[in-house]
């Protein structure tokens, strides 16, 4: 078995949040989008597909009673920066996994490319990605311990 096939193996199923750092390349400090304890589960099938969803554990709720398609902006704001959402195919190259998104809350990532280098500790998977903005990169670092399985 190769060790991209062996990977795939090894990545379908679910993984829980449990850590997001975003670490600047000129910066030893770091920081934590969805706070120092986020949800998250990210999922990968035997036919090729994800889904990442993380949130604030923190993330208010919205008013009852009330569609949010006739809440006010700022309500529905709140919620966009408490939620992160990306669905698509995936396949293993490497060391790396490739998400080629296909959904996404942030609809400017629909149609790219995530490369995440992926690093296993026992059942705990990291996924490290890098981020540009013009001249500054950044570094994401998510720790995913696997999620029980349904027979545990």
């Amino acid at each position: 078995m190769s060790l991209e096939s062996a990977a795939h193996t090894r990545l379908i199923g679910a993984w829980t949040l449990i850590s997001w750092q975003i670490i600047g390349a000129d910066n030893p400090s770091f920081t934590e989008p969805f706070g120092a304890d986020p949800r998250g589960l990210l999922q990968y099938t035997d036919i090729g597909c994800m889904s990442a969803a993380v949130c604030d554990v923190e993330r208010a709720g919205l008013p009852k009673g009330i569609s949010p398609r006739r809440m006010e902006a700022a309500l529905l704001a709140d919620c966009y920066r408490s939620y992160f959402h990306y669905a698509g195919r995936w396949h293993v190259e490497g060391d790396s996994v490739i998400h080629s998104v296909e959904l996404s809350l942030n609809p400017n990532m629909v149609g790219t490319r995530q490369v995440r280098h992926m690093h296993f500790e026992g059942d705990t998977l990291t996924l490290t990605g890098i981020e540009s903005y013009g001249d500054e990169q950044r570094r994401h670092v998510l720790v995913w311990p696997r999620a029980l399985r349904s027979s545990e």
